[in-house]
């Protein structure tokens, strides 16, 4: 008498797309790939973060007379001095986009503060 054995193997029927990778390492692999575009990243961060974003929010703490505290103000410089040194150091893309994207980040939350 045969007797017929039926193994699963459950593994090895989902596809690789299924496996999920967080928003974290797809952020820093992309991070990875602008590395040819370094220098196109250095402008962008000082021209957007020094001429338009850190102006903007000291503009909003001044105007809304939260200009008298300083710890809006400080922050709002260490953010545009954060970025500042990132790229004066020639870090990698890995480390100035992230550094780009907490301090405008951070600019957001001060601007939303002093206006509530």
């Amino acid at each position: 008498m045969a007797t017929n054995s039926l193994h699963h193997n459950y593994a090895e029927n989902y596809p690789a797309s299924l496996s999920k990778t967080s928003f974290i390492t797809r952020f820093l692999s992309w991070c990875n790939a602008q590395e040819n575009d370094r220098l196109f990243w250095v402008g962008f961060a000082l021209v957007s973060h020094g001429c338009i974003i850190t102006p903007l929010t000291i503009i909003a703490i001044m105007f809304t007379g939260a200009g008298v505290a300083i710890i809006p103000f400080g922050i709002a410089m260490l953010s545009m001095v954060m970025v500042l040194v990132t790229n004066l150091a020639a870090l990698p893309t890995k480390y100035t986009i992230p550094f780009f994207v907490l301090s405008i980040m951070a600019d957001l939350a001060i601007i939303a503060t002093v206006l509530l």
